[in-house]
């Protein structure tokens, strides 16, 4: 499963952590992806998406039980 958003595409970044002394290691800086249950098309899907994305109302939440609530309502 990638680390990546599934609405803004946001993905690991790559740099370097540098000593005092000049020495370089490499360092990732993973983005901070929650699963959440959301509303994709008009059915309701779990997706992985950044809390970036979550708090810019990107992404519309589903209700609590609405996956089980739709297949009951006949």
């Amino acid at each position: 499963m990638a680390r990546r958003c599934e609405m803004c595409g946001k993905g690991p970044l790559v740099g370097n952590n540098v000593s005092h002394a000049n020495n370089k290691t490499k360092t990732r800086s993973l983005p901070n992806l929650r699963s959440v249950h959301a509303v994709v098309d008009g059915s309701v899907q779990r997706i992985r998406v950044c809390t970036r994305c979550l708090k810019a109302g990107r992404v519309t939440k589903a209700a609590h039980g609405a996956s089980r609530r739709a297949g009951a309502s006949a």
